[in-house]
């Protein structure tokens, strides 16, 4: 069986469901398997043709369990994350590292090089490993994925494609008919002149930064949930740098951002995504940007991120007409 495990703190889904497209469009056998396709265990018990390439998005609770690594081992990015669960940073590392600790020298390790864990991972493994393949010209206004993390998303899927034997012209069709899924940086509309850009699957600072840096001109700002512990420094660093002029803060990592330091800003500290669109609607400046993009997880006030996302789908179109 060719099975390719993908896993890390952001990019997992975006890269399990971009390489699953892009197969699928030439013509593979391909089962999206884990966190977002068909459970693993039912697949396990059934047969299937050996011509079948399996993608699995694994999570570090998956990974602390199994003691097997993947023909093909994708590391996609590595934050602090999970650590309710982990209680350390070094047991989540070593946790998303089993990916790769199974495989022997059969085996690919393909790896985002911007992360130097990544990089000790590859010369401690025993498969051949090689970072993303970056040559390929990607034409950013043709593609739906937007940002710099997309660009390594798209990297990641090109590079496994290719080991795969995908020619570049069927990679670039796949890349340009794959649609983002939900809550990820997702365009929910413009409405009174006001863009709404739902991306509530940010549960770590650093992918409210990654959506900060992918939009240009946002003025308002959804953010704060539960705590767990992230330093926000570097975040409100780039809110400042980015001119944001509108908070709204969600209990309890809200209350812990701008300790003191809120002049120049607009802040309104609600429970409410009701109140925070209306906030967002009364107070955005015409032509820019609204965003959810919380930098915290959602348990809090949410069952989980999509909950989070969908509820502020919802006011966006019901107060659209007030």
């Amino acid at each position: 069986q060719n099975v390719v495990g993908i896993t890390g703190t952001k990019g997992k889904s975006t890269v399990t469901t971009l390489f699953g497209h892009i197969l699928k469009n030439s013509d593979k056998n391909v089962k999206v398997l884990g966190n977002i396709g068909e459970p693993l265990i039912s697949e396990l018990i059934s047969k299937d043709s050996a011509d079948c390439t399996y993608i699995v998005e694994l999570s570090s609770y998956q990974l602390d369990d199994l003691d097997y690594s993947p023909h093909i081992a994708v590391a996609t990015s590595l934050y602090n994350d999970h650590l309710d669960y982990h209680e350390t940073s070094e047991s989540y590392i070593s946790a998303k590292k089993r990916i790769t600790v199974f495989q022997t020298k059969q085996d690919l390790f393909i790896y985002n090089n911007s992360f130097k864990e990544f990089e000790e991972w590859a010369t401690t493994s025993k498969a051949r490993s090689k970072p993303y393949d970056t040559d390929l010209k990607i034409d950013m206004n043709a593609v739906q994925l937007k940002g710099d993390h997309n660009r390594d998303n798209m990297n990641a899927a090109i590079t496994v494609c290719r080991e795969l034997g995908v020619p570049d012209a069927q990679i670039l069709d796949g890349l340009k008919t794959y649609k983002p899924l939900p809550h990820r940086l997702e365009n929910v509309g413009t409405y009174k002149d006001i863009t709404f850009y739902d991306d509530a699957i940010a549960v770590i600072p650093e992918a409210t930064i990654a959506a900060l840096e992918s939009l240009e001109n946002v003025d308002t700002l959804l953010l704060g949930g539960t705590d767990r512990g992230y330093d926000f420094s570097q975040l409100e660093k780039v809110i400042k740098h980015k001119g944001v002029r509108n908070l709204v803060l969600f209990p309890d990592t809200g209350k812990k951002m701008f300790v003191g330091d809120r002049e120049g800003f607009n802040v309104l500290e609600t429970e409410s995504m009701k109140d925070a669109v209306e906030f967002g609607y009364k107070n955005t400046k015409p032509g820019s940007i609204c965003l959810l993009s919380t930098a915290s997880p959602s348990y809090k006030l949410w069952k989980n991120f999509e909950e989070k996302g969908n509820e502020f789908q919802k006011f966006i179109k019901e107060l659209s007409s007030k």
